[in-house]
């Protein structure tokens, strides 16, 4: 899914604070000490909402078009404004062998992160797509195991390939 822009309603509260709102996710409310702050909250509050929603299966409503927006009666409009947020991308269950070792090892550290195992996982890919690195210091695999458990012949000294 592409970026979709959601149109937010300013208000201002009791002694100078500010809530934001978003017409198109009941609930989804955020509140701060200044206008800026709400901002801030509202941006971040409307991103956990979308996740929240995608992860239960709901489709994201299409944006309403702030001049159909209706204000509650008594509230103290003082702006809307747009929040950007780019919808997540579906995961897909993969398996991967590694050594007990190594998972253990990965399991701990997440752990000390404060992540699960499948987001260690992504974080460390990630990192690893961005990383550049010259060819010469790749690794090679470390078994010479053929993907049939079979070894791979070898070449000996003084033999010539079948042909």
């Amino acid at each position: 899914m592409k970026r979709r822009l959601y149109p937010a309603v300013l208000e201002r509260g009791p002694r100078g604070a500010f809530g934001a709102w978003f017409p198109d996710f009941p609930g989804c409310v955020a509140a701060g000490r200044s206008q800026e702050d709400a901002i801030e909250r509202a941006e971040h509050t409307l991103a956990q909402t979308v996740d929240g929603w995608v992860e239960q299966g709901k489709p994201l409503p299409e944006p309403t078009p702030i001049e159909r927006i209706v204000a509650p009666k008594g509230s103290d409009v003082a702006a809307f404004f747009m929040v950007g947020v780019d919808p997540p991308d579906p995961s897909e269950r993969v398996n991967v062998y590694l050594p007990k070792s190594l998972i253990a090892r990965i399991d701990k550290h997440a752990a000390g992160l404060g992540m699960s195992r499948s987001s260690f996982f992504g974080f460390a890919a990630t990192l690893a797509l961005e990383w550049h690195v010259h060819k010469p210091y790749l690794v090679g695999p470390r078994s010479k195991v053929h993907k049939t458990g079979a070894l791979r012949a070898e070449k000996r000294p003084g033999k010539k390939p079948a042909r």
